[in-house]
């Protein structure tokens, strides 16, 4: 029988049980992916990640991304938590002086760069991959039935999957009502969405609860084993790539914070930063804060 040593953490909020719990396995080593599978399982949390040693000894750490479902070839609040995780336990050399660590994903090398205050790590950001605009899906009433939403209720602008590792599908709605008012039908979701780019369902307004937000976001992937996700930093860079494209977000660079998660009581605050030279997006940061909240073995 083997022990399994996991870390508990809550990303991208400030508080204990706020943000997306994330489980994270500091020594992966020797465990098949079809027991890596199991474990996601086991936990039932959105994600949960595991730590091996990197293909090219000039990165840090391997990391391996799991939700109760499948494997994801990069996301979000996996990364920054097992970054977390990691100058938490020391097991990356990180300093005000040299900030920087290098994880390698399934979609290949994602830079994180932490912020510090005392001398103690605060913040973890990642780079994810420039955009990639997929299509767009015309039938916009049947994405209002899907949400059990009227169609006057989505906003003017494209139903459009995009991607910066991993595809979501963005549909922009005008009120904070309508995001509340979301009730996801999976019959409707399965027929409308089983062929399309994306079947990840990323919604947001630009109405907001809190003070500083830019936007109101909720996200569905029931097809990941994900029937809501309180944060998601991998949908995070695609949204703010969206709303540079779409003249929503018009600064240089672009920043933006979107509150996530609040309808399942864990609100989360995601930072994002979109950078752009020439009239091109030429970079994609999402970060936010972390905090621990303990730890556990599992025996397999």
């Amino acid at each position: 029988m083997r022990k399994l040593h996991y870390h508990l953490v809550d990303v991208f909020t400030d508080r204990r049980f706020g943000g997306n719990p994330l489980a994270v396995f500091t020594n992966g080593r020797g465990l098949s992916t079809e027991t890596m599978q199991a474990v996601a399982k086991e936990l039932n949390l959105s994600e949960t990640t595991f730590v091996l040693p990197p293909d090219d000894p000039t990165n840090d750490w391997r990391v391996r991304i799991f939700t109760p479902a499948a494997e994801l070839p990069m996301a979000g609040h996996p990364t920054v938590g097992t970054s977390f995780v990691l100058a938490w336990e020391h097991l990356v050399s990180v300093s005000e002086q040299q900030p920087g660590i290098r994880l390698e994903e399934n979609v290949g090398l994602i830079p994180v760069t932490f912020t510090f205050t005392d001398g103690q790590p605060v913040t973890a950001t990642m780079q994810q991959l420039t955009p990639q605009f997929g299509p767009v899906f015309d039938d916009r009433e049947t994405i209002a039935a899907m949400l059990s939403l009227e169609p006057a209720a989505l906003d003017d602008y494209p139903l459009q999957v995009v991607s910066c590792g991993t595809p979501f599908f963005i549909v922009p709605l005008k009120t904070l009502d309508a995001v509340r008012n979301i009730r996801l039908r999976i019959d409707i979701w399965e027929r409308a969405l089983a062929n399309f780019a994306s079947s990840k369902v990323f919604v947001f307004t630009q109405q907001t609860e809190y003070p500083g937000s830019t936007v109101h976001s909720r996200m569905f992937a029931p097809s990941l084993g994900i029937r809501e996700d309180p944060a998601t930093g991998a949908a995070s860079g695609p949204l703010g790539c969206y709303l540079v494209k779409y003249g929503l977000a018009a600064d240089k660079p672009a920043v933006i914070v979107s509150e996530q998660g609040i309808e399942m009581g864990r609100p989360s605050f995601i930072h994002i930063r979109i950078e752009q030279t020439g009239g091109q997006i030429t970079g994609v940061f999402v970060g936010g804060q972390c905090v621990y909240v303990g730890q556990g073995q599992i025996e397999i």
